[in-house]
């Protein structure tokens, strides 16, 4: 697949992601950003959001790589940070260690206008591009785009077990989130200030942590969200009993979502390959 060049006037291109817990993380945040390097011919610019004593270990893998590739992208690494709510420890055990940290990007990026979060076991198998697109097909109410949790709401995970509410079927995975910074801190609703509430309103019930607060949120704000093809964050859901994204049938994967530790474990021998390959480049 060809990919059309870059030009001068593009302008950068913002991802962020969260790494926190162990050197694993790491590796899969390095791994994640050399895949969306690979696919871009656009300038990236990188949010690292991480824990201090790993810090040191992401900045020497990147030294190791050669100075064309590093040439293509920039990056910032950012110490982990919570509202002083009195709920700071609990933001970040909620869920996967300071995976919350995403809710709060529009107060700590506040000179971002637009940019692409990605979970650590993120993938692109395209070019960011394309995903950056979206963007351009927002409507005027619309701040985010996230893809379906599940295509079927007979097997979904939220349809059948979630103790609180949830965007439309079947809900929203947020392992890739488009966010128009811009937008979210302008809005009445008043993101971060509806946050705690929310919190701990539902804190009981919470099984995917930060994600379900984002369901909870877009239930009841749905014309704030777009939502994108299930082959934009393709994960071992769509696949552990049969074919569950349609849209791969037509456009392939695009972006894959290696939940699960697919990445990692032999139950997953497709999704280990891609990423394996992706390491090893």
């Amino acid at each position: 697949q060809s990919i059309p060049p870059s030009r001068p006037s593009d302008p950068p291109i913002h991802v962020a992601v969260v790494a926190c817990g162990g050197e694993d993380r790491v590796e899969e945040t390095i791994v994640n950003i050399k895949a969306l390097v690979l696919f871009s011919t656009i300038r990236i610019t990188f949010h690292v959001f991480a824990d201090e004593e790993l810090q040191p270990s992401f900045r020497d893998r990147i030294k190791k790589w050669p100075s064309y590739f590093r040439r293509q992208f920039t990056y910032t690494i950012y110490n982990i940070t919570y509202p002083e709510d009195g709920q700071q420890e609990n933001w970040r055990r909620l869920f996967k260690p300071c995976a919350s940290q995403r809710l709060f990007l529009p107060s700590i990026l506040q000179d971002v206008d637009s940019i692409l979060y990605v979970d650590t076991d993120i993938l692109f198998l395209s070019p960011v591009q394309e995903m950056w697109g979206e963007f351009d097909k927002f409507n005027s109410t619309q701040l985010s785009a996230l893809s379906p949790e599940h295509e079927d709401p007979r097997v979904g995970w939220y349809s059948r077990f979630a103790r609180h509410p949830y965007y439309g079927v079947t809900g929203v995975n947020s392992g890739v989130m488009l966010m128009n910074l811009t937008r979210i801190r302008n809005a009445e609703f008043k993101w971060q200030q509806m946050l705690l509430p929310l919190y701990v309103k539902y804190s009981l019930n919470l099984t995917w942590g930060d994600q379900d607060l984002l369901n909870i949120i877009f239930h009841y704000n749905p014309e704030m969200l777009r939502m994108m093809p299930c082959n934009k964050n393709y994960r071992p859901d769509h696949c552990m009993y049969m074919q569950m994204c349609a849209s791969t049938a037509h456009e392939g994967v695009r972006v894959m979502h290696g939940c699960r530790r697919s990445f990692h474990i032999d139950k997953w021998p497709t999704f280990r390959s891609v990423y394996a390959a992706v390491r090893d480049f």
